[in-house]
């Protein structure tokens, strides 16, 4: 069994193009596209969908298949295969049963994205797609905040402006950038502060493709107030303002995460 990206045909290795070659039945999230990308590179191989909805259920064939002799290739529409999609329990399975399982590297959203954001490279965390509801997807920001390292988000491009507030309200001032359609015709990378990109999406409006946003992690300096100068800007803001606003304030301020403030600044208050 092989696993390789298609997304981009002008990336595609000929070892990628031999192995797609070579298997008796290509797994894709769409067929249709699929069938279209593999008959530009005059590939012409049975195609099978395997997907998120569909995954339990197909899993069990596509076993029988692989234990049978067959040669199975995974590919994606776009992006790496097993990187938030299902491919990883047809692998896990198929290791499970003693079949060899191939990887044949090309495009992965997630390492282009961290490659130009300019953001440090030597730890990253990728956590993939966050929850589509607001209080859910907040949650999820909040609690990988505190990696020590580089975030990469996957993001659909039309939540683009409503995550990158979330983002900024709780995880401060931090670098990032928000790179779209990677290594493709109309690429582009923005990079900045998460509340000055949020000002500009909000202004601008979601844009189109695909999109990957890369968050440097919480800067630690030496000037980085202490609990109780964080203790004295709260108890500033909450003279004129309710303890979430307070919280947004000190954290657009000091990069502190807006959570871990509204909690400080709810006790502050004696809720």
């Amino acid at each position: 069994m092989v696993a390789t990206p298609i997304g981009n045909l002008g990336d595609l290795s000929p070892r990628a193009l031999a192995a797609l070659s070579d298997a008796d039945v290509v797994l894709c999230e769409d067929t249709r596209v699929s069938a279209k990308l593999l008959a530009l590179c005059d590939i012409r191989r049975s195609l099978a969908s395997y997907h998120e909805h569909n995954a339990a259920r197909v899993r069990p064939k596509i076993l029988e298949q692989l234990r049978a002799g067959a040669t199975v290739a995974l590919i994606s529409d776009a992006g790496t295969p097993l990187v938030s999609d299902p491919g990883y329990r047809l692998v896990r399975d198929a290791v499970a049963a003693g079949i060899e399982v191939f990887a044949v590297p090309g495009p992965s959203a997630a390492i282009a994205a961290l490659i130009v954001s300019g953001l440090p490279t030597d730890r990253f965390f990728v956590a993939g797609f966050l929850p589509t509801r607001r209080s859910q997807r907040r949650r999820a920001i909040a609690a990988i905040g505190p990696v020590p390292g580089t975030l990469v988000v996957f993001e659909a491009a039309r939540r683009l402006p409503d995550t990158l507030a979330d983002m900024a309200a709780e995880l401060g001032p931090r670098q990032a950038a928000v790179a779209r359609e990677l290594t493709k015709r109309f690429e582009e990378v923005r990079r900045g502060r998460l509340p000055d990109l949020a000002a500009l999406y909000a202004e601008t409006g979601a844009p189109r493709g695909e999109v990957v946003i890369v968050i440097g992690a919480a800067e630690r300096g030496s000037d980085e107030p202490d609990p109780e100068a964080l203790d004295e800007l709260l108890k500033e803001a909450l003279a004129t303002r309710p303890p979430a606003a307070a919280a947004a304030t000190v954290a657009a301020a000091t990069g502190r995460p807006r959570r871990e403030l509204y909690r400080r600044a709810l006790a502050l208050k004696g809720r």
